[in-house]
């Protein structure tokens, strides 16, 4: 990874917004993705009780996708029917990927999330990983296919190519990338929101 591009950056970054993800320059984008919110609908929706009741953890499924504005509009529709039209067994299966995503064994449930979607052809990495994200915001990151790719050329990331089928390996890998990105920059800029510290990146790049 090149340090000296991310050094550079986040100078760019601060000077543009000196006080980081508080700066008043950045709220109406806050306010917009509104993560906090959803994260907190999350956490209370996809609640261990509620795993024992899979119709409704599917359906809550479908409708954080369907607020999140970090979601396609293309693919919120087809996730929409995929709920409607999945048999009990997928929404067993489905459920169960998230409970051990959330709760137990993550690869597991990734890869459990992954055979389930694709019989849908929405194995996308975006919907994968949305759900995780919004439970453990500071801990997960939601993975933006254009967004990934262009931050593993534009920072010289090497050892890590991106794929379109999600991977749990290029998924520990990636995170463990950011992660560590993360721990180099301000606070300013590392809030508790990792969508936050990949919107920066974002940001700076397309400057």
């Amino acid at each position: 990874m090149n340090l000296h591009k991310l050094q550079e950056a986040e100078a760019y970054f601060l000077e543009l917004y000196p006080q980081g993800f508080e700066d008043v320059g950045l709220l109406p984008i806050i306010k917009r993705h509104n993560t906090a919110k959803l994260g907190e609908q999350v956490r209370e929706m996809f609640a261990k009780e509620n795993f024992t009741q899979p119709d409704i953890i599917c359906e809550n499924f479908a409708k954080i996708v369907s607020k999140s504005t970090l979601i396609s509009l293309f693919e919120k529709p087809k996730v929409r029917d995929m709920i409607k039209s999945m048999r009990m067994e997928r929404k067993d299966m489905l459920c169960i990927g998230l409970y051990e995503m959330l709760y137990g064994d993550q690869k597991e449930g990734f890869d459990t999330l992954v055979e389930v979607l694709s019989f849908y052809s929405l194995a996308k990495w975006s919907i994968v990983t949305l759900i995780p994200y919004y439970f453990y915001r500071d801990k997960e990151f939601f993975i933006k296919p254009t967004t990934t790719k262009n931050i593993i050329e534009f920072f010289e990331i090497e050892g890590l190519a991106y794929k379109p089928k999600p991977s749990y390996e290029f998924y520990v890998a990636y995170k463990k990338i950011l992660g560590s990105m993360r721990a180099e920059v301000s606070e300013k800029i590392s809030p508790n929101d990792n969508a936050g510290f990949t919107g920066f990146l974002m940001m700076i790049m397309e400057e």
